[in-house]
């Protein structure tokens, strides 16, 4: 087991949830970018094979010569894989395909639960100063979202204001609690962030009511609607910011990251 006394300065997030579709990588790209509108510096860590947040901040397939597939199976420095973005102060780590077989390609790994935790203690990686260090799951309790939770300090989960998501928030939270018991026992819960909710919609206000309800507090205020330029936005490489800095979902996320910034306050740059 890696030493936890030895830990870094940035504030690591797992953002995840194993159910698809639910918002996950919009929050991990506009969090990330709504963090740096705060004054902080961010590394974003694209762990899901898809490859959906490389995308959406604009590294092209080609582009990606290193990839966090390199840092987990070819022990690579995540300063080698690290690119920067359109948007300064906000870099990335993308991913591609590789990662689809990750779990295959680790499974004789004896430390295979422990290597991103190690790869982001690296001196090197300090010296950059990253304020924020969050992680874009894959949508599935894998071995690459385990490796996630080990490396992080807590975990974001995205919910879906529909009729089965409090069902699956169950198995993540039971697999939150046994990485805590076993490998990471400073892992907690940052909060349940409510996607794609409709304001109109009956369900919708009811499942969020029924989130708050049995969650209490670790429900964020801040309630990400159903927004067409979040739809939008990641087909032009871009957070939603930088896309429409005046939209409903702009506003929603800068008020999801002021809820974060609030929690750990960094200093402006």
């Amino acid at each position: 087991m890696p030493d936890f006394s030895r830990d870094t300065q940035a504030h690591i997030i797992a953002i995840a949830n194993q159910k698809g579709g639910v918002g996950k990588t919009t929050t991990a790209i506009n969090l990330a970018a709504g963090l740096v509108e705060l004054g902080a510096k961010v590394l974003l860590i694209d762990l899901d094979p898809q490859g959906n947040a490389s995308t959406g901040l604009g590294i092209a397939v080609d582009a990606r010569l290193s990839t966090t597939y390199d840092i987990l199976i070819e022990d690579r420095p995540v300063t080698e894989v690290i690119q920067p973005t359109a948007i300064e102060n906000l870099l990335i780590c993308p991913a591609n395909s590789d990662l689809a077989s990750a779990d295959i390609d680790l499974v004789s790994n004896e430390k295979r639960i422990f290597l991103l935790h190690d790869a982001l203690r690296d001196a090197a990686l300090e010296a950059l100063a990253f304020d924020f260090v969050l992680i874009d799951c894959p949508p599935s309790l894998s071995l690459l979202t385990v490796n996630a939770f080990v490396a992080a300090h807590a975990v974001l989960v995205p919910l879906q204001a529909e009729f089965y998501a409090l069902e699956g928030l169950s198995q993540l939270m039971l697999t939150v609690r046994k990485i805590r018991t076993t490998a990471n026992p400073g892992l907690r819960i940052e909060g349940v962030v409510m996607t794609m909710a409709d304001s109109r919609n009956r369900l919708s206000q009811q499942v969020e009511g029924d989130a708050r309800a049995t969650l209490g507090d670790l429900v964020f205020k801040t309630v990400i609607p159903r927004n067409v330029r979040l739809s939008e936005a990641p087909s032009f490489a871009l957070p939603v910011m930088q896309y429409d800095p005046t939209s409903k979902g702009t506003e929603a996320y800068r008020a999801l990251s002021a809820e974060i910034m609030a929690r750990h306050p960094r200093p402006r740059r």
